[in-house]
């Protein structure tokens, strides 16, 4: 039996009437976790290891920054926030660093703690010059 299938038996016995769609990054994302998992267990200050294949990570990045930086131009043209999907806090981290040193567009997303996962493109404020 397919892992696709044990799953979708096992939902079954649940109630659940689902469409399982196999993906690669999940795959990645899956290795890097186990792998980190044993690495920190034999050592708790391992560093991180980030697992990919062919350029798949880089490339998804490019996808999400270049998808924000399209939403941001909005922002920019009509000074009226955005906000994004829900997003895990590797990719929040890959659009806050996007836009750190933009001069018209700002991103804020709640704490880690809030339950929305969500970054707003806000537009920024020009800065105020210091009186001397």
């Amino acid at each position: 039996m397919t892992p696709k299938e044990l799953l979708d038996t096992m939902l079954g016995y649940l109630g659940f009437v689902v469409e399982i769609a196999e993906m690669q990054s999940e795959m990645l994302d899956a290795i890097q976790f186990l792998l980190n998992r044993l690495l920190q267990a034999k050592n708790k200050d391992a560093q991180k290891v980030i697992v990919d294949c062919e350029h798949y990570r880089s490339m998804r990045e490019d996808r999400i920054v270049q998808r924000v930086r399209e939403l941001a131009e909005r922002v920019r043209i009509t000074g009226r926030s955005l906000q994004l999907e829900p997003m895990n806090s590797y990719q929040r981290r890959i659009v806050h660093n996007a836009f750190k040193d933009d001069p018209d567009v700002a991103t804020w997303s709640p704490s880690d703690s809030a339950r929305i996962k969500q970054i707003t493109l806000l537009k920024r404020q020009p800065k105020k010059e210091a009186v001397k």
